[in-house]
């Protein structure tokens, strides 16, 4: 492997946007964007695959799409709040683990990060959501923490 020179050129700003529009386009984590009031203004292939919904399908909607019926409150009053002072607890990358909903009504796990996203003035404009399911790994701990429990 080569060590790279310093002289070696920095991706162009053309380079950069390319690689950023088919990260977020074709990533298999889910990428979500909600607008200030929490209509999706952007659904990747990620978040078709993980949540059923085409991007036809979601975007334009409410968040509630996703967000199961008894944690909605709890939801959109943290929602207000992020969009009121642009600061979240769960900012810098903290991993939050929730349940959501599929479009077949099932309920699945997912992790995920936020980022708020601001305007040239700092107001917030909405909220950008990374997404993974993580339904398997958290059904396996669940049956293994019943098992131990059993013994």
């Amino acid at each position: 492997m080569q060590t790279p020179s310093p002289e070696a050129p920095m991706l162009s700003q053309d380079d950069q946007r390319r690689m950023a529009q088919a990260l977020i386009h074709t990533a298999s984590d889910g990428i979500v964007y909600s607008d200030d009031q929490g209509v999706i203004r952007f659904w990747n292939e990620g978040a078709e695959r993980i949540f059923g919904f085409t991007a036809a399908e979601a975007l334009g909607k409410s968040l509630d799409l996703i967000i199961p019926e008894r944690q909605r409150a709890i939801h959109w009053e943290g929602y207000a709040r992020v969009m009121a002072t642009g600061k979240s607890r769960y900012e810098k990358g903290a991993l939050l683990s929730v349940p959501a909903l599929h479009k077949d009504g099932r309920r699945i796990s997912v992790e995920f990060t936020i980022v708020p996203i601001h305007d040239d003035q700092g107001a917030m404009m909405g909220m950008a959501s990374v997404m993974r399911d993580v339904t398997a790994r958290f059904e396996e701990l669940k049956a293994l923490r019943k098992q131990l429990a059993g013994r």
